[in-house]
């Protein structure tokens, strides 16, 4: 969901190569959603579809809680009114295609995921430009803001096309989609590295920014920690409401704003994107860290439980020598052989 972070570059005729790259970062973003589709059970999905509770969540904390964050945020630094713009239009953006990847690589519910991705990008259609009136209203009148919707259709076709092929590789051919689902998830981090990598070397001009602004992106995405804890559902809202679709913010602020103000403005996404990409590094890493330490303690209770075993092994064993008695039992009849002995 990153790969238009490096459009503007492109679209302006920057070289051929830059055109090329874009073409081999599309292709493996189409990879890797066609393999995030190979995890979903079709059940899964419809059941996430009849009892739509994480999703109804998802919504409320994606365009109820984001947008009211990024606007807050805006607001307690005194940004300039186009750098607070686009920190409101970055809060309203749907998720992303990034978050399945991180889902996946931190054990949360892919079809979940999968089910608040496609929604979030359908109903963003509608919620997009009522959350851009109603908090953009301090800084700029609503109407001044395009909203791309040719873009954000395209957006949500190439996000739910390749998945949609995934799902049905899924349940047609299960062996198969295992195989391509490892293939996904290394092509998954490949694409990351590279976007961030691509977009600092097209955007070297746009990296003058007062160290106030950065805090808003780090406060806005922080919550994204919070796939560490708690369920496993519960990581995958908060995945889903922390990675937003940078790329559709990149778009609106193209579309709306003249190039005095894109000097200020277009590296804001790319910031985002590249704190995404940190806070994914930490936890992804932390997360599969913390689940090798219990796989390697589970490992040591089953080798204790071993031993027990083969101290229980042992003491049948002797029991067995002991014509059928264990080792205490031969001391009782000792006892007790003692015992007559004495009184006769």
């Amino acid at each position: 969901s990153l790969i238009r972070c490096a459009s503007v570059s492109i679209m302006g005729g920057t070289s051929s190569p830059a055109v090329h790259l874009l073409t081999v970062l599309t292709v493996m973003m189409a990879i890797v959603m066609f393999s995030m589709g190979c995890t979903v059970d079709a059940r899964n999905l419809w059941g996430h579809l009849k009892r739509p509770w994480g999703i109804i969540i998802g919504f409320l904390c994606q365009f109820g809680l984001m947008p009211l964050i990024a606007f807050l945020l805006a607001l307690a630094f005194d940004v300039l009114p186009v750098q607070a713009i686009v920190i409101i239009i970055m809060g309203c953006c749907p998720g992303g295609s990034g978050s399945n990847i991180i889902c996946y690589w931190l054990d949360g519910d892919m079809d979940l995921s999968i089910s608040m991705t496609a929604c979030s990008s359908i109903l963003a259609l509608g919620m997009m430009p009522l959350c851009l009136l109603i908090y953009t209203t301090v800084w700029t009148s609503g109407g001044s803001i395009a909203i791309p919707y040719d873009t954000m259709c395209i957006t949500l076709a190439s996000l739910l096309i390749p998945i949609a092929v995934g799902i049905y590789v899924k349940n047609k051919f299960p062996n198969f989609a295992k195989k391509i689902l490892k293939i996904g998830s290394i092509f998954g981090f490949l694409l990351i590295v590279i976007i961030a990598v691509v977009g600092g070397v097209l955007y070297q001009s746009s990296w003058d920014i007062a160290p106030a602004l950065i805090f808003p992106f780090i406060l806005n995405d922080s919550h994204g920690c919070l796939s560490l804890h708690g369920l496993f559902r519960c990581r995958t809202i908060a995945l889903e409401t922390g990675i937003q679709n940078s790329s559709l913010c990149s778009t609106i602020v193209q579309l709306s704003f003249s190039a005095e103000d894109l000097e200020l403005m277009f590296s804001f996404p790319l910031i985002y994107s590249i704190f995404q990409i940190v806070v994914a590094i930490l936890a992804v890493g932390g997360y599969q860290w913390y689940k090798k330490r219990c796989s390697r303690n589970a490992g040591d209770s089953v080798s204790e439980d071993g031993e027990a075993q083969d101290d229980m092994q042992k003491n049948k064993s002797r029991a067995q020598d002991n014509y059928g008695f264990d080792d205490q039992e031969m001391d009782k009849v000792s006892v007790k052989s003692i015992d007559k002995s004495t009184m006769m």
